[in-house]
């Protein structure tokens, strides 16, 4: 296929490749750029193509493959590699103090709220919160999984509900 073949046959399907190249980039500007690159690789690359084969269809791959390189190329360039050192981070000496009557009226607060919680809540909650699956309190108490699984779901509302926010 000669060149000017190839240009005319280029031209008379370009067309169809702007809204696809809006649909890519959701930008009129970008879209131009994608479309005028992808030209000019298509121009570039005029023998790689094999005559015969759909020129729409190797147009939109060709206009793809950019879309998807530039897409990667600008992902990379966003990430933002700290190579200072940071000594100071490291080597800082901060302690934090633990407030244990703070936390003596916290723990007091919420068992509380668990002895308040009805018996059928009570048992299938503090099972879970000793560490045993749902399956485990399932077999134990006698009751369906499903049954299980809503009342600790429950005594977690209810819980909720009852201890107020920090």
């Amino acid at each position: 296929m000669s060149t000017q073949e190839f240009n005319s046959l280029l031209l008379n399907n370009a067309e169809f490749l702007k809204p696809f190249a809006i649909n890519l980039t959701r930008d009129n500007e970008a879209a131009n750029d994608l479309y005028q690159e992808t030209l000019y690789k298509a121009l570039a690359n005029q023998e790689k193509y094999n005559v015969g084969t759909n020129i729409k269809a190797w147009l939109f791959t060709i206009m793809r493959n950019i879309f998807i390189n530039n897409y990667r190329r600008k992902a990379k360039q966003k990430t933002i590699f700290d190579s200072t050192p940071n000594d100071y981070l490291i080597n800082q000496t901060s302690v934090t103090v633990s407030n244990s009557a703070e936390t003596n009226m916290r723990m007091k607060e919420i068992q509380a709220a668990i002895k308040e919680l009805p018996e059928i809540f009570r048992t299938p909650f503090l099972l879970y919160f000793d560490g045993y699956k749902y399956n485990e309190i399932a077999e134990v108490l006698h009751e369906p999984l499903g049954t299980i699984k809503s009342r600790i779901h429950f005594a977690r509302k209810l819980l909720k509900e009852q201890i107020s926010r920090y």
